[in-house]
């Protein structure tokens, strides 16, 4: 049995992670390359998200923690 080299179109598996001014690429788990950003490059977000100094923000709501009352509910929201 002969095995045959292919090549596979896997772009739409392929994700990336913002890491000091490069986006790492990753196949499931696996790092297969990077990309180098240039310097003072600009991000495009939507607006509850934010860059600033290499990292990615999103901008939420959450509950006020001055109101301590509803801390001993159980998972299926029995208090």
């Amino acid at each position: 049995m002969t095995l045959n080299k292919q090549k596979l179109d896997i772009t739409d598996r392929v994700t990336g992670k913002l890491e000091n001014g490069q986006v790492q690429l990753y196949l499931e788990n696996e790092h297969i390359g990077s990309i180098e950003l240039p310097e003072g490059m600009q991000l495009k977000l939507e607006h509850h998200f934010e860059a600033e100094q290499n990292k990615i923000y999103q901008h939420v709501s959450v509950p006020d923690q001055s109101e301590p009352r509803y801390t001993d509910c159980d998972e299926g929201g029995w208090c």
